[in-house]
């Protein structure tokens, strides 16, 4: 069975990261989703690091009230 660290691409980190804090987020993509993960649990096995994974359009709803 895949994982979505195997499945998802372009994972990138925020431009608001904290590098001395490692405090930061990364988002990758497959057609029509978007994943989210914390990069302080990069140490995880991938079968038990959690994501976030949502459809594209509530994505770009999440940033666009973020934005306001």
């Amino acid at each position: 069975m895949t994982t979505w660290h195997e499945r998802m691409t372009d994972w990138h980190k925020s431009t608001y990261t904290h590098w001395e804090e490692n405090a930061c987020v990364e988002v990758g993509g497959l057609p029509g989703l978007v994943g989210i993960r914390d990069t302080k649990q990069w140490a995880l096995p991938d079968e038990t690091r959690p994501i976030l994974v949502l459809p594209a359009a509530s994505f770009a709803a999440l940033i666009d009230h973020l934005g306001r």
